[in-house]
């Protein structure tokens, strides 16, 4: 478990879903460029950035070669680290193939799976989302293959030209697949994220559940102590997390 305690007249920041490149790298710039300028506005009072996965819409690093454009996010949050901001990235199901770039070029810490946090002596699990809880049995199946190192080999023999293409392709066929259905509030019982944070509060105490993924703003009590966040997106909601070292926000830009 990591432990930040936050100074007085600090906060830290908490941001998911921007999908930068859909529909297309030149559609999204408008998004991206809000987005940093976010990223410009909390600078003064961050004592910590965590990103929740989904920062592109498709993101595959080769031995050599990493994905053209981005260049305003990716400048920024060198310039964030460079100050000594420290930012936390949680890979999500369009950008899982990261493999040392934002550790060795941007100096950011990236996990691939749920991770605790005490901040201020709060209890924190922090994660993208994909693939937890009970149901979405067809995308876990999908997660499998495209987390297999097997597979990802495979994929980086092909050209890069050619393996953004496909990339991007699946990335709007997954998206084709769950429908507009996936972006509504489908209630405590069927939201298999808050389900899944039932079932660890089983077993552990955790002040706040932290996730995107989900694309929408939520914040459900899940007992007298027990809170689950879902950050949002950049795409439709622009909503971000702020704690305070004693309360979580949801609030938007």
């Amino acid at each position: 478990m990591t432990s930040i305690s936050i100074p007085a007249g600090k906060k830290i920041y908490f941001s998911s879903d921007n999908h930068l490149g859909a529909p297309s790298r030149q559609a999204s710039t408008d998004r991206e460029k809000k987005f940093v300028q976010w990223l410009d506005a909390i600078k003064e009072d961050a004592a910590a950035i965590f990103l929740l996965g989904d920062l592109f819409d498709f993101w595959i690093e080769y031995k050599h070669v990493v994905p053209k454009g981005y260049t305003r996010t990716l400048g920024k949050l060198a310039d964030l680290t460079d100050q000594g901001i420290p930012v936390y990235f949680f890979v999500g199901n369009h950008d899982l193939w990261m493999n040392g770039y934002f550790e060795e070029e941007l100096n950011i810490d990236v996990f691939h799976e749920p991770k605790e946090f005490n901040l201020n002596d709060k209890l924190f699990l922090i994660g993208h989302g994909d693939g937890l809880g009970p149901g979405d049995k067809g995308f876990k199946r999908m997660k499998k293959v495209f987390t297999n190192p097997v597979a990802q080999w495979f994929f980086r023999l092909l050209h890069p030209d050619l393996g953004m293409r496909l990339g991007h392709y699946f990335s709007v066929k997954n998206k084709i697949l769950s429908g507009k259905e996936d972006l509504n509030y489908k209630g405590p019982d069927q939201e298999w994220l808050v389900q899944y944070a039932k079932g660890k509060l089983k077993v552990a105490h955790y002040d706040y559940f932290i996730f995107g993924h989900r694309h929408l703003p939520l914040e459900i009590d899940l007992n007298d102590r027990a809170t689950y966040i879902n950050l949002g997106d950049w795409i439709q909601h622009f909503t971000y997390g702020e704690y305070d070292g004693e309360k979580m926000q949801l609030k938007s830009y």
